[in-house]
């Protein structure tokens, strides 16, 4: 996977690796005690990411509420190379649609990675609830219209033919897969304008990016400006570190999210930890939380592919696990609520205050367990959607979507081992602000 040039000029900010970050003021760990436990209600079919199953691998959910039919709301999925899944609140399956066939024959193929939804978009056929999805295989954006009174199922493709690539500059450089990657939307009260956060895979760079509605009803975009977070790390001791990786990789961000009434930005830097900053880009970013494993040194391992670590000197977090993961925002009417993250090395939440002027002060965490045999938890969370409003008679008190990593029971292979197989665990939001005493 090699390095790419972003397609159009853009003003990038990049944060020097002398000053490097500012850290949030450090605050008192959490108890010590076992977390809390809570189970799902259901969960998705499982997806398989062999020939079989169509390359299907379960990444990250977003909830769209029906104003209209509140429990006939929809729950909106991306597949990786199955492309995108749309579940009703049952968990069962309403849609399917594939991602894009790839240009030529050795061309990457289309990859959907994080979604997230954006109500009343405006479009010159009227104002619409989108679904944006990161397409990972072909570094794009893909806008899908949701309606759910739409024969044939609920969301259709209204992404302009002509829009170009997010960071590439040609098809050789998407083929290197530098691509689009995490993803969050955010609409600027202030402008009235809509914009997708967008995180380049393998690479430290993010990109704030308009979405704009184009004459033909379809919905376009334009790449505003880039920040670049830092990839290495002045640690107390003086030293500089950078996470182990592959060589030529930096540490990427996957996921994001906006917190709306301040417009906010929430990233998760993998291998790092949390990022907050201005959603426009502009300003200087703050590391909330750190991972446990920040600043430990390792080696790459060409052979095995893999990094081995030396001794940890102590400069990690305390409450997350690399990789942090999905991102996502419980909000409550009177602008309260928490900053949910997946501390996917450990299979746990973390929360976090939503209050900038708390400093996002740590207040507790879940993990998400198995409800019978048949019926798993969560294990390596990859992403996370949770709302915070009814949605019918089935979840009276909102919803919490999360990525199992490792979905069971197994099904064998044929050749002795078990599909890879992933999915969702839907959630009822009381059992967790119950157990989290939120």
């Amino acid at each position: 996977m090699r390095t790419h040039r972003t397609g159009c000029r853009t003003a990038a900010l990049v944060l020097s690796t002398a000053a490097l970050f500012v850290l949030a003021p450090a605050r008192a760990g959490a108890d010590g005690g076992s977390l809390p436990t809570v189970t799902p209600v259901s969960e998705t079919p499982a997806l398989y990411d062999d020939e079989a199953g169509g390359n299907s691998d379960a990444d990250d959910p977003a909830i769209w509420r029906n104003t209209a039919d509140p429990g006939r709301s929809l729950v909106i999925a991306t597949a990786k190379e199955g492309g995108l899944r749309v579940y009703d609140l049952g968990a069962r399956l309403v849609q399917s649609l594939p991602a894009p066939r790839p240009p030529a024959e050795d061309d990457a193929p289309g990859r959907y990675n994080n979604v997230d939804v954006v109500t009343g978009l405006r479009t010159t056929t009227g104002r619409a609830d989108v679904a944006v999805v990161s397409d990972r295989g072909n570094d794009r954006l893909r806008i899908y219209r949701i309606d759910p009174s739409r024969p044939g199922g609920p969301l259709t493709d209204i992404t302009d033919p002509a829009a170009t690539p997010v960071f590439s500059t040609d098809q050789a450089d998407i083929n290197d897969q530098r691509t689009a990657y995490g993803l969050a939307t955010w609409q600027d009260k202030s402008t009235g304008r809509t914009y997708a956060l967008v995180s380049r895979r393998e690479r430290t760079r993010l990109a704030l990016v308009e979405l704009k509605p184009t004459a033909s009803g379809t919905v376009t975009y334009r790449k505003v400006r880039t920040l670049d977070l830092p990839a290495s790390f002045r640690l107390p001791n003086g030293t500089m570190w950078s996470p182990c990786a592959e060589p030529g990789e930096l540490p990427q961000v996957e996921g994001m999210v906006v917190d709306p009434a301040t417009g906010t930005l929430y990233a998760g830097q993998e291998d790092i930890g949390i990022w907050r900053m201005r959603a426009d880009l502009t300003g200087e970013p703050v590391l909330v939380d750190k991972v446990h494993e920040y600043g430990v040194p390792g080696v790459y391992d060409e052979a095995t592919e893999e990094c081995t670590a030396g001794a940890d000197p102590g400069f990690g977090g305390e409450r997350l696990s690399a990789d942090v993961e999905g991102l996502t925002l419980f909000q409550e009417p009177d602008g309260d609520g928490y900053l949910f993250a997946s501390s996917q090395g450990d299979d746990t939440f973390a929360l976090y205050d939503r209050e900038v002027s708390e400093s996002n002060e740590y207040e507790g965490g879940f993990r998400v367990g198995a409800a019978s045999a048949t019926l798993d938890g969560s294990e390596e969370c990859d992403g996370a959607a949770v709302l915070n409003a009814p949605l019918g008679s089935r979840y009276p008190n909102g919803l919490l979507v999360v990525q199992d990593g490792h979905e069971t029971p197994g099904v064998p292979d044929g050749e002795g081992g078990t599909r890879t197989a992933t999915g969702f665990k839907f959630v009822d939001l009381r059992d967790v602000v119950d157990a989290a005493d939120l």
